[in-house]
């Protein structure tokens, strides 16, 4: 049987079934259970720290009535987070890697976003479609060039994120590959090789 690099991309199944609901619901499990007390161990105060900072970069910059959004958007943040680190463990499977869920996440969420911002602040909102100080020659087609922009950057934001997280994983399986290939061949070589694998797995780390 003829394998891919791009079979890691497919989710797996077992009778027939796709596994790639339990890859979205496992990071839930690595939420500690509710106890008598709220810290338990240092895994949860781990969690609780990262939770806490996560919470405070999102919405430091909103007013007090934009923090009503703190919930879905850290929780957001901690489920890609996990689904995103884990997908960098050997025989797993990363979602975040197929178009189809990036967009299912951007495209509610910028809508969300775009349509709040319209109800509540329509002024400011029009605003950023024509930059201050524009020649009024040049007004109809900056109107019309920001409104694209706007519609398509769910899309090229969803394109973006899918692309960077399937060339890491090309490009790791590729180094992988090689210098597994070379070990035997050229040592020193395949040592290099797996320098650099250590070091792009470091950058892949940080982008996930």
């Amino acid at each position: 049987m003829n394998l891919s690099f791009f079979d890691q991309f497919s989710s797996p199944c077992l009778l027939g079934i796709p596994l790639i609901l339990l890859s979205m619901l496992f990071p839930a499990l690595l939420l500690p259970s509710p106890g008598s007390r709220w810290i338990t161990n240092r895994l949860a105060t781990l969690q609780s720290w990262c939770i806490d900072l996560i919470t405070k970069q999102l919405m430091t910059p909103l007013n007090k009535s934009g923090h009503k959004w703190a919930l879905i958007l850290t929780s957001l943040m901690i489920l890609l987070l996990s689904i995103n680190l884990l997908g960098l463990l050997p025989y797993t499977f990363t979602p975040t890697t197929q178009l189809s869920m990036n967009m299912a996440l951007a495209f509610p969420l910028w809508l969300a976003t775009l349509l709040t911002g319209l109800r509540n602040q329509p002024s400011a909102s029009l605003g950023h479609l024509l930059p201050e100080g524009t020649p009024t020659p040049l007004i109809p087609a900056l109107v019309l060039i920001e409104t694209i922009s706007l519609l398509i950057r769910p899309l090229a934001l969803g394109v973006r994120l899918t692309a960077n997280l399937t060339a890491g994983h090309l490009l790791i399986q590729l180094i992988s590959t090689a210098s597994a290939a070379l070990l035997s061949v050229m040592p020193t070589i395949s040592i290099l090789t797996t320098i650099i694998l250590l070091l792009l797995t470091i950058l892949e780390v940080a982008v996930a």
